[in-house]
């Protein structure tokens, strides 16, 4: 007998093709009635997407149903979470994923008890280590529809994460998540029936025997009424049918808002399970459904945004709180950070696959977490901050490991930077900047209405310094800065100047001469480093040459680890110390795009431009511990794109012949120990339905590319694997870092790329310009992603800057020093100007800082969790077993002395293994290997 067991549901997108709120007052209708039809029949069961956001939405506008969501949710009627929200995992941290899941699971719990399965009904592909995140909270089962590789027959596989870790993973053919909407399109039983056994017949070309699911839902959808009449009438021989929630189907028990005990099978179990294919880490094939690319190049502002808000949260606010903060002031900021991150990750937010007031909505959201993160850091360092004088710095350095680098100082003009012991600190002065902000004849008439601007001592937005009155001169000078310790009254001012016989003053206003300084400092690992300053400059060591101006011409850059030569063309040369080079790096290449949000689309008539009008190099500037080169390239730009009628055969379109004169300016720079070359590119982007790539030959072809995401590296080849209704573009997401053929890439934000010409160029998408949502006529996809609505915000006009770093290798990725130049690339030290307004003062810098060593392990988050020591959560970002060392100091003060007791404890981690420990005890949640 086939037994159809039918799920209601609704995909809820919280934001879309409308805002938010817009959205909202739709899902509140739909819930109204919804909850009422459960409330009215027992037998009804729905489950609410995966997320418990939906559920949030609604209890903030109808909080008086929160009682009747907590008894349908503990009888099993309704199934809520395990997620916050559908993420798209590509976009956003490993980090904020854990977080998602344990922010989703703890709600619904509260509301009765979480759905453990992993639902992932609509996300655009999916990450590689998913099935040990998943594990990580006691979920044994998945549920997937999109980015499932051809490899995949049936609707049941085991899907193991990098670890080996697996879970069983149902797979949603015919429809997806809606695969049995239209069974119930008319209140008919025998239409129903017909239907039911229709939708049966395919899905059982995909299993043979068992149970089957039946997906009953589409987007922001309720069930029809008199469900479960309709249900029961087309049940019977030989077809039974039958209501459950998607946890009812895989027969996981709410447990009273308990998880159930985790029992962690190994990934194939082969004396309990049948025999099922497994697949191995991410799901980002187009095999089986649109997985719709183009959404990590789309606003990618979005993508800068969170990518540096996430680790401004994780690597900055949350350890600091952890280490140096009272915890019952910092937890309720830096959970609402986390609500706003968790939030803005979702696979209709942070893609940018929406109208342009979700997106401005996204955009607000994700500032606001960044807000918070800075807000923590200012909240725990300003009190240490203020023992540090002013013009000195406190620093914190985020990685777990001792930093000495080169760090860029705002210092007063004329004063010498120093280490708290008093040791002078090696330094090289950027530049000197003198601004005069005013400087007018005023009548001394009109003086008091001038001096209204002052506000205490502040004026034009810094503090009154000094000032001096001098009458025969007629002139009246006020020297501003930062911060000043000058007690001021400007009652002081108007007094001498009505002292004077003069009727017109000439008022100066300018603010004391800045330095920009370039200082080598060292902190210690995830601890705090004071710098003070003092009159005397402190030349820099003489074994020390310029690192600009070097061996050959003006244009190189050599700090004995790499040597960058910025040719006549403005591309790059760079030779690493190890010997491996590359030659010909930064070809700036825009073209077509008449595609969407959804996906990339080049006009049938392309035309590629490469080769700038004009090109201008210059020094920036030159000395020990940096060297700067520029290279400003003109380029016209067609204005935008022209879509015209296509044929069968050929792709639309053609660019306009109107052009536009861009120009795109290439910072160069080197700093004194770093393997690295860091560039900054930026432009003013005034052009349309275009995209711009940064072309990097490789040093030898690459058949794979290596790209770090989500606690792991993924492996990628040239091609992608295609099938349904859109082109297989083999364009990649990218975290941290890409690498390929001995070339690394670092990055400040999650990007895209593409390995180009068989392999021996590495393409980097720095702006995707589209005008509309979905295109219904996309050359390169065969339906529509969604409606066709324009999104002039996603043509991204205005200035665009993109910071990266290249990074040379012999051999292979994981047995260079990628990941140590990764850190320091993507984790400067932070600063936070002095506030002692008494330059005397010595700063009070509390001891501290946990250090973790090992080979591949990566520091992933150091927070407080309401234990003695914080927890920490360390990856092994290596194909080979490693062993995790922590070690922590803590200070011990009587009357008499101080002593430091140092604790170590070491941990075995697996290759690709995401682990918890506390700082200075046992590791904790660490998962099961699921061998292969």
């Amino acid at each position: 007998m086939n037994e159809l067991v039918i799920v209601p549901h609704t995909h809820w997108d919280r934001e879309w093709y409308q805002p938010f709120q817009r959205f909202r007052l739709r899902l509140v209708t739909v819930l109204d009635r919804l909850l009422a039809q459960l409330a009215a029949d027992p037998r009804a069961r729905f489950t609410l997407d995966g997320q418990t956001a939906a559920i949030d939405d609604y209890l903030e506008i109808r909080p008086e149903q929160e009682a009747l969501v907590r008894e349908l949710a503990g009888r099993g009627q309704l199934a809520l979470g395990p997620w916050r929200v559908l993420a798209d995992s590509f976009l956003c941290s490993g980090e904020n994923l854990i977080r998602n899941l344990e922010t989703g699971s703890r709600r619904a719990d509260e509301l009765g008890g979480a759905m453990r399965v992993g639902y992932l009904p609509d996300q655009f592909g999916h990450a590689a280590q998913l099935p040990q995140i998943l594990r990580l909270a006691g979920i044994e089962h998945a549920c997937v529809w999109r980015g499932v590789p051809e490899d995949v027959r049936t609707t049941e596989f085991w899907w193991a994460a990098p670890d080996g870790t697996a879970v069983r993973t149902r797979y949603l053919p015919e429809g997806g998540y809606g695969g049995a909407a239209g069974v119930f399109g008319e209140p008919d039983a025998a239409v129903v029936r017909r239907r039911a056994e229709e939708h049966v017949q395919a899905l059982r070309r995909w299993q043979p025997d068992g149970p089957l699911l039946g997906m009953y839902g589409t987007d922001h959808s309720a069930p029809v009424d008199g469900l479960a009449d309709l249900v029961e009438g087309a049940s019977g021989e030989p077809l039974r049918v039958r209501l459950d929630t998607l946890a009812g189907f895989f027969d996981i028990p709410i447990a009273g808002g308990r998880a159930p005990a985790q029992h962690q099978p190994a990934a194939h179990e082969p004396n309990t399970s049948p025999v099922l294919i497994t697949i191995h880490g991410e799901l980002r094939s187009h095999a089986r459904a649109n997985i719709l690319p183009g959404v990590l190049s789309s606003r990618i502002g979005l993508k800068q945004a969170l990518s540096r808000a996430e680790r401004l949260v994780e690597r900055y606010a949350e350890p600091i709180a952890a280490l140096y903060g009272t915890r019952s002031a910092c937890r309720p900021f830096l959970d609402l950070a986390w609500r706003r991150l968790v939030d803005s990750s979702c696979h209709d937010s942070v893609t940018g696959c929406g109208i342009d007031a979700t997106a401005d909505q996204v955009a607000a959201r994700i500032a606001e977490a960044d807000d918070l993160g800075r807000g923590v850091v200012d909240l725990v360092l300003g009190p240490i901050a203020q023992t540090v004088p002013d013009g000195g710095h406190l620093l914190f350095n985020p990685s777990a490991r001792h930093r000495r680098e080169v760090v860029t100082l705002d210092l007063p003009a004329g004063r010498a930077p120093r280490a708290a012991s008093g040791k002078a600190l090696p330094h090289q002065i950027l530049d000197t900047v003198e601004e005069n902000i005013a400087d007018e004849l005023v009548p001394t008439a009109a003086l008091d209405l001038f001096l209204r601007k002052i506000h205490g001592r502040e004026l034009y937005g810094r503090q009154i310094a000094a000032w001096h009155l001098d009458p025969d001169a007629a002139t009246i000078t006020f020297e501003l800065a930062p911060t000043s310790p000058l007690v001021f009254d400007v009652a002081e001012v108007r007094a001498a100047a009505a002292a004077a016989a003069v009727e017109i003053w000439r008022v100066e206003v300018r603010v004391q001469p800045r330095a920009t300084v370039a200082a080598l400092i060292d902190v210690g690992p995830l601890a705090l480093a004071a710098v003070t300053t003092f009159t005397t400059g402190s030349p820099p060591p003489a074994a020390l040459r310029n690192i600009a101006a070097g061996r050959r011409a003006l244009s190189d850059l050599d700090n004995g680890l790499m040597h960058v030569a910025l040719r006549s063309d403005g591309l790059l040369d760079v030779l690493a110390a190890d010997g491996s080079h590359a030659a010909g790096l930064g070809a700036i290449v825009d073209g077509g795009d008449l595609g969407d949000e959804y996906n990339y689309a080049p006009p049938g008539h392309d035309r590629l431009v490469s080769s700038p009008d004009e090109i201008w190099n210059r020094v920036r500037w030159s000395g020990p511990f940096t060297g700067s080169l520029e290279s400003v390239r003109w380029f016209n730009w067609p204005t935008h794109g022209v879509p015209v009628s296509a044929s069968d055969t050929e792709v639309s379109g053609i660019r306009a012949a109107t052009v536009h004169t861009t120009e795109v300016s290439t910072r160069i720079e080197l700093r004194h120990g770093e393997p690295f070359v860091r560039l900054t590119i930026a432009f003013d982007n005034q052009c349309d339905d275009h995209r711009v790539r940064l072309h990097l030959p490789l040093p030898r072809p690459a058949t794979h590319s290596h790209a770090e995401g989500q606690f792991a590296v993924a492996s990628r080849p040239l091609h992608a694997e295609g099938g349904f209704g859109e082109r297989p573009l083999p364009t990649f997401p990218a975290y941290g870092w890409v690498a390929a053929g001995g070339l690394a890439v670092l990055l400040d934000h999650v990007s895209e790329y593409e390995l180009v010409d068989d392999g021996r160029t590495l393409a980097l998408t720095l702006l995707r310009s589209v005008g509309l949502l979905s295109r219904n006529d996309n050359a390169w996809r065969a339906e529509p992603a969604g409606p066709q609505l324009p999104t002039p915000g996603a043509q991204c006009r205005g200035p665009r800057t993109v910071e990266l770093a290249l990074y040379l290798y012999a051999g292979e990725w994981h047995e260079s020093g990628l990941l140590d130049a990764a850190e320091r690339y993507r984790h400067p030290l932070t600063t936070v100007a002095g506030r002692n307004e008494d330059p005397g003062s010595v700063p009070v810098v509390p001891a501290g800082g946990i250090e973790v060593g090992g080979r591949g392990v990566v520091l992933s988050s150091c927070r407080d969790t309401g234990a003695e020591d914080p927890e920490l959560r360390l990856v092994a970002l290596t194909p080979k077993p490693t062993t995790a060392t922590i070690r922590t100091a803590s200070t011990t003060h009587t009357s008499t002395h101080a002593s430091t007791h140092t604790s170590t404890h070491t941990m075995e981690m697996r290759p690709w293994q995401v682990a918890s420990t506390i700082a200075r005890g046992a590791s904790k949640d660490q998962g099961e290997h699921s061998p292969d």
